[in-house]
């Protein structure tokens, strides 16, 4: 045997232990002063990295064989001569002695890894995390993840570097890693954040980047104005009941209310009220088959209507005026009266009929119900047989964000009129009425997604009704400081002002839960153009402009005031203001 070859001495050698027991006592078998030999040093790394193979859990098995019987099979399966190929292509060639045999064995190089050939650099997987476990002092700073091949030491006691550490991930961790998985590189460049979105779930953003403190504060206050469950319930029961009851009775003391039928409207059926459940809207609607509407003035949304003849409502009749239109003032006025002799019969709660309002087409209850009290606003409205008039020909525009097929389809709904008086008129007869869509908007809240199954439970999730709800809260809060102010201003111009924000951005990934800071911005610039320029077009009837130069104060008035919030990141939401 040749001198610059180790020699084995196999009474160093131990009977069994780990993979660094036998590397460190096959170091300690080459004879004192001699350097390993060229071919040991140019092994690749994920030979010298000791690695166990596969074929090491089947030990056991063979407890009756010596170690040295052991290494000898071992290194008789890897020769290339083996299997009848040429040596030169499983890489250098080993000595035939324990010493090589542990190389070959610590880098499982048995079978068809062994036929393949060196790898060129070791892999990440478990070896690294399997040698941070066992010596988490190993290496120099090589990161998470990352281990050093230990020097090994010789006789005379130095030491020997038996390999270079290999190169290793990013110490940069992810969440999946932080619970034992291994940590994936770190990206090079940062993706775009459409593809950087991960899937949500219950209102949270996974492996996103952190949001920017104001997106918090925003999801926050947004989660303070969800309603609670118990609350909605008891309020929608007691609600329920009161209407119930007067239904019944309206429809048995008069003729004319006799065919009315129930719809709820508003924020409440639409699932966008904050704060509290105390306040709903129920639309009575009484069908009538022929009439013919004419315009009163130029917005388009205020109309006379008359019979035509020999109309099938009969009973109604007695509420034209001398004109011969129907009155809205009559029939409103005829519900009124008699609703305010039906809450009187009510035994379970205590039920009163507020003071009419001037122009309002709502007749109001209030109820009581401890501690806290509910107001039901009694809509008067008729359903019209009638195709939709040319004024809203140019409206909703949402070809692009629902889809032409359900623009069509809500075109083919009935028309919907409420006993509204137009204040435009230089004399108040009171025998206006105004256009509804009210059914409309609530089908279009509730299905608001450009793909069916959005925000469903099995669904990808929006902030289209989250955005909505802090403009909702930011009015309101803004109205109980400035009442005088903001009085020009209703909820409704915010809601508008909504609808054209979804057209304007009609993708599901436009309105991402993930960016309701930004989202929520969006919405509030778009709304805030509008009060600059006065001009809020009716969603359903473009001519008419819902912010008229009238009411221009208001508008400039909650224009600075929206601006003061967006620049100081909304101090009324935390009580500063």
């Amino acid at each position: 045997m040749r001198a610059e070859e180790p020699q084995c001495q196999p009474a160093l050698l131990p009977r069994a232990g780990g993979a660094a027991r036998e590397r460190e006592t096959a170091a300690r078998g080459l004879a004192p002063g001699v350097a390993p030999p060229a071919r040991l040093r140019e092994l690749p790394r994920a030979w010298a990295a000791g690695q166990r193979p596969a074929a090491r859990k089947s030990a056991g098995a063979l407890a009756g064989v010596s170690f040295l019987q052991r290494r000898s099979a071992a290194w008789k399966r890897n020769l290339p001569n083996a299997e009848g190929r040429n040596a030169s292509s499983v890489g250098p060639r080993l000595p035939p002695c324990g010493c090589g045999a542990e190389a070959m064995e610590g880098a499982g190089g048995r079978g068809e890894r062994g036929r393949r050939g060196p790898r060129p650099v070791a892999p990440r997987g478990r070896g690294a995390a399997r040698g941070a476990a066992r010596s988490p002092s190993r290496g120099r700073g090589g990161g998470a993840g990352a281990v050093a091949t230990p020097r090994a030491p010789r006789r005379d006691g130095s030491t020997v570097r038996r390999g270079r550490p290999s190169r290793r991930a990013s110490p940069v961790r992810s969440p999946a890693a932080a619970g034992g998985g291994e940590a994936p590189p770190a990206p090079r460049s940062r993706a775009p954040a459409a593809r950087a979105r991960a899937a949500v779930a219950d209102g949270a953003v996974a492996a996103r980047p952190p949001a920017p403190p104001g997106a918090l504060r925003l999801r926050e206050v947004l989660s303070r104005l969800t309603l609670g469950r118990q609350d909605v319930s008891e309020a929608s029961g007691v609600v329920n009941e009161v209407v119930s009851q007067l239904i019944q009775a309206i429809r048995s003391r008069d003729g004319s209310f006799s065919s009315i039928a129930r719809l709820g409207a508003g924020s409440y059926y639409e699932h966008v009220k904050i704060s509290e459940p105390n306040e709903f809207d129920i639309m009575l609607v009484i069908p009538v088959k022929r009439l013919q509407l004419d315009e009163s003035d130029d917005t388009g949304a205020y109309y006379y209507l008359t019979f035509k003849r020999n109309p099938k409502e009969k009973y109604l009749l007695k509420y034209l005026d001398e004109d011969g239109k129907l009155s809205a003032f009559k029939m409103l006025q005829a519900l009124r009266e008699i609703i305010k002799q039906e809450v009187k019969n009510i035994k379970n709660v205590e039920v009163t009929v507020k003071r009419k309002k001037a122009g309002s087409p709502a007749i109001t209850l209030q109820i009581k119900n401890p501690p806290a009290q509910i107001s039901v606003d009694i809509i008067l409205t008729l359903e019209v047989q009638h195709s939709w008039p040319p004024s809203t020909e140019d409206g909703l525009k949402i070809e692009q964000w629902l889809g032409r097929k359900v623009r069509g389809e809500f075109r083919k709904k009935s028309l919907y009129l409420v006993a509204k008086q137009n204040k435009k008129e230089k004399v108040l007869r009171g025998n206006t009425w105004r256009l509804s869509f009210s059914h409309v908007e609530k089908a279009m809240m509730n299905n608001h997604g450009s793909s069916k199954t959005c925000c469903e439970s099995d669904g990808p999730k929006c902030c289209r009704k989250g955005c909505l709800k802090l403009m909702k809260y930011l009015l309101e809060q803004l109205k109980m400081k400035y009442t005088k102010e903001l009085e020009k201003i209703s909820s409704y111009h915010v809601k508008t002002a909504f609808f054209h924000s979804c057209v304007t951005w009609p993708k599901d990934t436009d309105w991402h839960l993930g960016d309701l800071d930004h989202c929520f911005q969006k919405y509030l610039g778009y709304f805030l153009d509008c009060l600059q320029k006065s001009h809020l077009p009716h969603f359903f009837i473009p001519q008419y402009n819902l912010l008229s130069l009238e009411d221009k104060a208001s508008s400039d008035f909650l224009s600075r005031e929206i601006q003061y919030q967006l620049n100081n990141r909304f101090p009324i939401f935390q009580g500063r203001y």
